[in-house]
């Protein structure tokens, strides 16, 4: 396969990763809604998709030598400590969810959420944090993550805020800056252990206990759950986070974290717009002033991302 043709199929497997993050999104924020507790969605979320985990790193091969090596780098010290901390993002951003969705809807948590990424993928990729070292900040990534920004800020427009408190967007932007860095931390991990598989069940180790710490406390303070809710679909959030961690660990590589940021917004704000379409949140935008956003952002990524070939004189 060709660069130009490896690095279409990393984008895509970029947008595919936003498609499941708003999917996930939806789906934890309606069980947040449903629960009445977003702290204890989130956990039960990040929970089930470390069972799946386990299971999958004892069954296939390569989970098991990633994990050896996984062991045995953390004794020989050759796999830092903060290489570990990815799963704190994560659990901040299942939280945020959890907490935001079922009044903001998708697409208005996709603004602060990609605000924060793509801010964070600039930074990172300058200082060469992701795994594919010092990734140049040309002109047209700047274009391009400006296009992307200005996609989702477009879902401003109009009366969408009207009556959404104020933390509710900053805690999606500063998830977003969180994802970016737990793509690059996540990335180097999977170099060190050679596995994706094992660096995603790193990352759900580390988010699963900080949400049940969590969860712990705020039921102690406020009290347990009135209501389970028995719909099959609503815990099914952690497998989905599974699947897209999974794929961050594998793409960055190939992308960069900026790169995989901008290919994640054409995922997120696509499948936000329909989903909100389909199923609107108390301030979610409209459908056409969604679907501007996406397209916007959509032309950011092709700027970033299409290697254009100068002409010789």
């Amino acid at each position: 396969m060709s660069e130009r043709g490896a690095i279409g199929v990393a984008v895509g497997g970029a947008v595919l990763i936003g498609a499941l993050t708003a999917l996930q999104a939806r789906i934890n924020g309606t069980l947040g809604a449903e629960l009445g507790d977003g702290i204890v969605a989130a956990a039960v979320s990040f929970s089930s998709g470390l069972l799946i985990l386990l299971v999958l790193s004892a069954l296939i091969p390569e989970g098991r030598r990633g994990f050896a090596r996984l062991v045995g780098g953390i004794r020989s010290r050759s796999i830092p400590p903060w290489m570990l901390l990815g799963g704190l993002a994560g659990a901040l951003t299942v939280a945020s969810q959890g907490l935001t969705v079922a009044t903001i809807g998708v697409a208005l948590f996709t603004v602060g959420f990609v605000a924060g990424q793509t801010f964070g993928g600039l930074v990172l990729d300058r200082v060469g944090y992701g795994p594919a070292g010092v990734v140049p900040v040309t002109v047209r990534r700047l274009i391009g993550a400006a296009l992307a920004i200005a996609g989702v800020v477009v879902c401003l427009s109009g009366d969408a805020l009207g009556g959404v408190p104020p933390w509710m967007l900053i805690v999606p932007v500063v998830a977003g800056a969180g994802v970016a860095w737990q793509q690059g931390t996540n990335g180097r991990l999977r170099v060190r252990v050679e596995s994706p598989l094992t660096a995603t069940l790193v990352n759900f180790i580390g988010g699963t206990i900080v949400l049940l710490a969590a969860a712990m406390v705020h039921v102690i303070a406020v009290g347990a759950p009135r209501v389970v809710p028995t719909a099959p679909w609503l815990y099914i959030g952690g497998a989905v986070g599974v699947v897209y961690i999974f794929l961050s660990a594998v793409v960055v590589r190939r992308t960069g974290v900026l790169l995989l940021g901008l290919g994640s917004v054409v995922g997120l704000l696509s499948t936000s717009v329909l989903l909100d379409a389909l199923w609107p949140a108390p301030a979610a935008p409209s459908t056409p002033v969604a679907l501007l956003a996406a397209a916007v952002a959509i032309v950011g990524v092709v700027v970033a991302a299409v290697p254009w070939r100068r002409r010789r004189a």
